[in-house]
Formats: structure tokens, sequence, C-alpha cells
């Protein structure tokens, strides 16, 4: 068999995910347009919409002003985000019992690596339907999923979502480049509204003219090694980007409309904060840079950035967090967010005279009690009654723990 006729990637793609997940889970919501929003406000957005509401142009981040305007009959929902995430770790098992995921891109997103006899079309069309068979039966039928199969991960994921939603979509090297002319620039990942300016400056405004481009033109336009991978990706061919390091870790949250004072951010920068902590000890990693970013309503932004000495002690952090919080402005605080930077993992730890190891010691006790007998089991001070502010949510490309919730 000519190799160019060979498919090497599954990709897996939820189709309107959270919102799926909520008709699947409430039947009478099933058939209906629905938009899931983090909390029931007419001044916050989207996260997701039903098909059903997609056809009157609701979108992820239309505002639920304008989604009223839109679709009249829409039903918004409150996301739980708890129920995504289980559904989720259902999905996965059920995929792995076909086939074996290389990578978990996000919540809503897999890859698999087809192998041997896999990559022949016919075996592979086999797997994909029977895919699409095993989620019908372990999870259910209001949760479908589009497939791509192509030469290569990233046009796998372009496949993936040129026919939705329970699509399959096949892009063979002998496909192109012709499969790729019907797009539009954006629908590629990496091509988002800079990029495609940058390229519409440069006289592209097409797929068929960004075909037409050699690699080293499009390297000028990326500006480096990236504009050549994607030369090589649209042609089908498998070239790897050396993957980077992990360099920060975080979380946000918009805050509820009765959090929206000075004590209220506070309340909940600190449930970030320890959030982040036990995640930043569960992956073995000690941060040297602390940021704290304030959106508030109006146009004002205000951030701020702590060197420490390099830890995961949760007690440090947060007494880190106090100092920077005494230089917050006045205003009324929409959203608030803390990231960890300047990540280092475990093995380059330097030890220091000045921090007793045994502090480190607690957290990790800590974050083994509450992962045993239950979240909140062992608190640091007070944050206890702090338990409804910022629930966990699912972040972009980050599938959070079941036991976070």
């Amino acid at each position: 068999m000519n190799t160019t006729d060979l498919v090497h990637w599954l990709f897996l793609d939820l189709d309107g995910y959270f919102a799926s997940c909520e008709q699947q889970a409430r039947p009478d919501l099933r058939g209906k347009p629905i938009g899931v929003v983090p909390l029931m406000a007419e001044t916050t957005c989207c996260l997701a919409a039903s098909y059903e509401a997609k056809k009157y142009g609701v979108r992820t981040g239309t505002l639920v002003a304008d989604a009223r305007a839109l679709c009249p009959g829409i039903i918004f929902v409150l996301a739980r985000h708890d129920l995504y995430t289980l559904y989720h770790k259902t999905i996965v098992e059920a995929v792995d019992t076909c086939i074996p995921i290389d990578s978990i891109l996000s919540i809503d997103e897999m890859i698999c690596e087809l192998t041997g006899s896999q990559r022949e079309l016919a075996k592979a069309l086999v797997l994909a339907a029977k895919i699409k068979a095993v989620l019908r039966q372990r999870v259910g039928d209001f949760l479908t999923c589009s497939i791509g199969l192509a030469s290569n991960r990233f046009l796998a994921k372009v496949a993936s979502d040129m026919n939705k939603p329970n699509g399959l979509t096949i892009m063979r090297r002998t496909d192109l480049p012709h499969a790729l002319h019907p797009l539009k620039l954006r629908d590629f990942p990496g091509i988002g509204p800079r990029m495609e300016r940058r390229l519409q400056e440069h006289g592209i405004m097409t797929v068929p003219e960004l075909l037409e481009l050699s690699s080293q033109e499009m390297g000028r336009l990326w500006g480096g090694v990236v504009g050549e991978r994607f030369y090589q990706w649209l042609r089908g061919e498998e070239v790897e980007l050396r993957e980077t390091l992990h360099r920060s870790l975080g979380h946000q949250h918009v805050l509820e409309p009765e959090l929206r004072t000075s004590d209220g951010a506070w309340t909940v920068a600190k449930k970030l904060l320890v959030k982040a902590a036990v995640r930043l000890r569960k992956e073995g990693s000690y941060t040297r840079r602390l940021a704290l970013h304030i959106r508030f309503t109006g146009d004002l932004y205000w951030e701020d950035v702590m060197k420490i000495e390099e830890t995961q002690d949760t007690l440090a952090l947060l007494s880190a967090l106090r100092a920077m919080w005494k230089a917050l402005p006045r205003g009324t605080p929409f959203r608030v967010g803390v990231t960890f930077f300047d990540l280092i993992p475990r093995a380059r730890h330097q030890l220091s005279l000045l921090v007793n190891p045994n502090r480190e010691n607690l957290g990790e006790a800590m974050d083994r009690l509450n992962t045993k007998y239950g979240k909140e089991t062992v608190s640091v001070g007070a944050l206890s009654q702090y338990e409804s502010a910022a629930p966990t949510r699912i972040a972009f490309r980050r599938v959070p723990d079941l036991e976070e919730f």
C-alpha cells in the first residue's frame, strides 16, 4: 500500500461538551437551546452553547444579554465543572478500551496514535466507528464526538472540526492540498486574530494563497521555526516542536456579584493561592515568583509581582500574598488571579538555611489527608469557611482532578 494513503493519528473532539453534558444528565434540556454560564448574571457570557442555540448564532463568549436577543427561548444553566470532569473520566476510560490514548489535550480533546494495520484507512474507519459506539453505550446518546483521521497530529485536529457534530473526516496526504482549500485561515490551530491580520497584511487572504508560500516565507511570517513546521504540517508531514517547560501555574476567578468587594476579593485570592499551592506540590515544583492580578469594573487592571525564596509552602506564599495586597488600588474588583512563575522541579530545589523543611513536609501531609479523607479535612487557618468561594473550574488545556472539587 502507498504510504501516502495511510492515516497515523485519530483526533477525538467532543461536540459542544459542557452543553452536551448538561443535556445528557438532564433529559428536560434535550433538544432545547441552552447556554452554560459561570454565574447567573446578565453581565456574564456563555461558556458553551448547545447546537440548538448555535443555530441562532449563540457561541462560546456570547454575552447573556446578546444570547437572549439572538435566541429568545434560550435556557441558561449554571456550569457544573465537577459533572464535566466526571464525564471526562468516563469518556477516557471508554476510549481506552478501544485504543490507547496518546495525549489528553483538554477536557474535550484527545489524540490517539494509530499503529500497524490500524493505519490502513478501512481499519481506521472501523476503529472510529467502534469508539463512537462505545461512547454511546457507556456515556449516552447526547455526548457525541467528531473524529479526524490524518497523517499528522495537526491535520487530525483540523479534520475533527470540519464536520460537526458527530462527524468523521479523513485527511490523507493524497487528499492534500485540495482538502484544505474550502477552509478559512482561522480554521487552523495557531492562526488567531493577530496572525490572521499579519497574513492579510502580506496579501494572504485565503487558504490556497497560504499553501502557495514556501517554507522560508512561512518562517519569516511566523518569525522562526514555527512557520517552517507549519509548512510541513500543512503537507501532511509529522514534525514535532520541542516541548517547552511548564513555567507557570495559577488560577483566576470572575467574582460573583456579592464578592465584588475588597474583602470578597481577598477571600477568593487566598482560596486561589491555596489551590495553586496544592497543585504546585502535586507536580513536584517550587516557585520563585508570585503574581497577583486583578481586573476592576471599568478599564482598570492592576498587577503586582514579587520575587520570593523558592518554595511550595502555603503559609509562606500566603504571607507574600498578604504583603502584596496592601498595595491594592481602590475600585470594584471583578476578576482575581494568582499565578506562580519561575518554576523549578524538585530535583533542582536549593535547600535554604532560612526555611524550616518541616513546613514543606506539613504541606504534603495535609495534601495526603485531604486526598484520603476529603477536601478541606485539614485547612490552613480559617480557610475552611471559604469553601464556597472560587469553586474549581475547568481551565483551558487543564483537566482538574475530581478531588479538587
